[in-house]
C-alpha cells in the first residue's frame, strides 16, 4: 500500500550489538583431547608449548588437584599472556568460578589491600549446594478460575493435571491463580509447580495437543506428557561463591549489596563462621567446594605486603588456583630496594610453575590479524593484510591490530567494501607508533616543556 502511494519504504536489518574487545575472538585453548594444540583453533594461534601447559593446568583444575597452587605466565609484551588466561577461562566453562583482577586495582578501591585480595580469593571459590525439593509435574487438562461477581474478594479455582498414569484435581489459592495467569497457562501445557515456593515453570506444549492450532510460533516447544507420579522429589544444585555468602551474611542489606557493588569490608568473625558452616555442609554431603581461578594481571604492581599475604593465603585450605602474568624482567620489588626476577620475591616465585610465552612469527602474526579482521567484520585484501603484517613485525602486534578498525573507517569513507593497501598506508601515516613517537621526541625535545623545573629563577 505504501509503495502504491509513492512512499519510500526503508528496510533495516536489526542485528544484535556485541562489544568487540581485545580478546573477544578467543573461544578456548584450541586443544585436542590428548592436549595436543592445533596451530590455529578457537582464536588461539601459535604458542604451542604455552597452550599445552595451560591445557595440563585446566585438566588438573577440573579434577580438583591444583587448588592452592600458583602459575606464572611470563613473556614479552604482546605475546598473548592475557589471551592465554582468557582462553583458559573459556575452556573451564561457566561452572568454574573465574575472577580477573589487575594488580593496580587494589590501590584504587576504598578498601585495604588485603581486604581486596581476600574478596578476590573468596570470589574465586565456588560452593555447590545440593537440596531436595518436592515438585508437581504434569500436563494441564483444565484450568478453572472463578471470580467473584462483585469484582472484589479472593479468587478461587481448580487445576486438573495428569501424567500417563494418573490424573488429579487441585484446589487453587490466590497466589497460585496469579502465577497461572502471569505464565498464561492453558490446557495442553506441561508445567512444574514447586511446592515450597509455588513457582510455576512452563516446560512446553504436549505432543497430544500439537494439532490444536493450524500454525504455531517458532518459540513453541513440544514435549512428551510426563510419566509416573504427579508429585516428585527433585535435587536442585545452586552454585554460589564464598564472597557472595560473606556479603549476604555481613550486612542487613547484604543481598542488595551484591547488586549495588557496595560490599564494604567483611568482618573476620563472619568469614570464620561461614567457613565452619561450609565445612559442616561438606561433612553432611549437602555441599562441595569448587576451587576456581584467580587471575592477577601485571602482578609486578603488587607490593611486598601483598606478596606476603598471597604467600600465606596459598597455604590455607580454602584457596583457589592463582594465575599471575607479567612482562617485566629483573626489576625492583615494589615497596623495597631489592631487585628480583619479574619483580616478585624469590620465596613466592619458588612456589610457582612458570609458563613462558614466545614472540609470534610473521606467519602467526598474519593469522592473528586475519582473525581480528573477521571479528571486527572488516574485509581486507590479501596485499593489504601482508602490508599490515609487515607493520606489525616492524612495530608491534597491538599497533597493527588497532590499525584494522581505523583502516576500515578509511575504506568506508571512500565507499569501498574492502580494506586496501591505500587505506593501511593512510592510517599508518596519520597515527604513529611508539618507535616513531620516541624519534619525534628526540628530534624536538628542546621544544617540549619537560625541563621547566630547571629554569633559572
Amino acid at each position: 500500500l505504501l509503495q502504491l502511494l509513492g512512499t519510500n519504504v526503508e528496510e533495516r536489518e536489526v542485528t544484535r550489538i556485541e562489544r568487540i574487545g581485545a580478546h573477544s575472538h578467543i573461544r578456548g585453548l584450541g586443544l585436542l583431547d590428548d592436549l595436543t594444540p592445533k596451530q590455529s583453533s578457537q582464536g588461539m594461534v601459535g604458542q604451542v608449548k604455552a597452550r599445552r601447559a595451560a591445557g595440563v593446568v585446566q585438566k588438573m583444575i577440573r579434577e580438583g588437584k591444583l587448588s592452592g597452587q600458583a602459575v606464572l605466565i611470563a613473556g614479552q609484551p604482546g605475546t598473548g599472556k592475557t589471551a592465554l588466561a582468557m582462553a583458559l577461562a573459556q575452556a573451564l566453562g561457566s561452572d568454574t568460578p573465574f575472577t580477573a583482577l589487575s594488580a593496580s586495582e587494589i590501590y584504587s578501591l576504598g578498601l585495604s589491600k588485603t581486604e581486596v585480595l581476600t574478596q578476590a580469593f573468596r570470589r574465586s571459590i565456588g560452593v555447590r549446594i545440593k537440596e531436595e525439593t518436592e515438585i508437581i509435574e504434569g500436563e494441564v487438562v483444565e484450568v478453572q478460575i472463578d471470580r467473584p461477581v462483585s469484582g472484589t474478594g479472593p479468587k478461587v479455582g481448580k487445576l486438573a493435571l495428569k501424567t500417563t498414569e494418573m490424573e488429579t484435581i487441585y484446589d487453587l489459592g490466590n497466589k497460585l491463580i496469579e502465577s497461572l495467569t502471569k505464565e498464561k497457562v492453558q490446557a495442553g501445557d506441561v508445567i512444574t509447580i514447586d511446592k515450597a515456593t509455588g513457582k510455576i515453570n512452563k516446560l512446553g506444549r504436549s505432543f497430544t495437543r500439537a494439532r490444536d492450532y493450524d500454525a504455531t510460533g517458532p518459540q513453541t516447544r513440544f514435549v512428551q506428557c510426563p510419566e509416573g507420579e504427579l508429585q516428585k522429589r527433585k535435587e536442585v544444585v545452586h552454585t554460589v561463591t564464598l564472597h557472595e555468602i560473606d556479603v549476604i551474611n555481613n550486612r542487613t542489606q547484604g543481598f542488595l549489596a551484591l547488586f549495588s557493588g557496595d560490599t564494604g569490608e567483611v568482618k573476620t568473625e563472619v568469614r570464620q563462621q561461614i567457613n565452619s558452616k561450609v565445612a559442616e555442609w561438606r561433612e553432611e554431603g549437602k555441599a562441595e567446594l569448587v576451587p576456581g581461578v584467580l587471575f592477577i594481571d601485571e602482578v609486578h604492581m603488587l607490593d611486598l605486603e601483598c606478596f606476603s599475604w598471597v604467600n600465606r593465603a596459598l597455604e590455607e585450605e580454602l584457596a583457589p588456583v592463582l594465575i599471575v602474568a607479567t612482562n617485566r624482567g629483573i626489576t625492583t620489588i615494589r615497596g623495597t630496594n631489592s631487585k628480583a626476577p619479574h619483580g616478585m620475591p624469590l620465596d613466592l616465585l619458588d612456589r610457582m610453575v612458570i609458563i613462558r610465552t614466545d614472540p609470534y612469527s610473521q606467519s602467526e602474526m598474519k593469522q592473528i590479524l586475519k582473525i581480528r579482521c573477521e571479528e571486527e567484520d572488516s574485509d581486507i585484501a590479501d596485499d593489504a593484510l601482508t602490508v599490515l603484517t609487515k607493520i606489525g613485525v616492524e612495530t608491534s602486534l597491538r599497533y597493527a591490530i588497532q590499525l584494522i578498525v581505523l583502516a576500515n573507517l578509511a575504506a568506508t569513507k571512500r565507499s569501498s567494501p574492502q580494506i586496501t593497501v591505500q587505506d593501511v598506508k593512510k592510517v599508518y601515516q596519520l597515527f604513529i607508533d611508539e618507535a616513531r613517537c620516541t624519534q619525534f621526541l628526540k628530534e624536538y625535545e628542546d621544544e617540549f616543556m619537560f625541563d621547566e623545573g630547571e629554569q633559572p629563577a
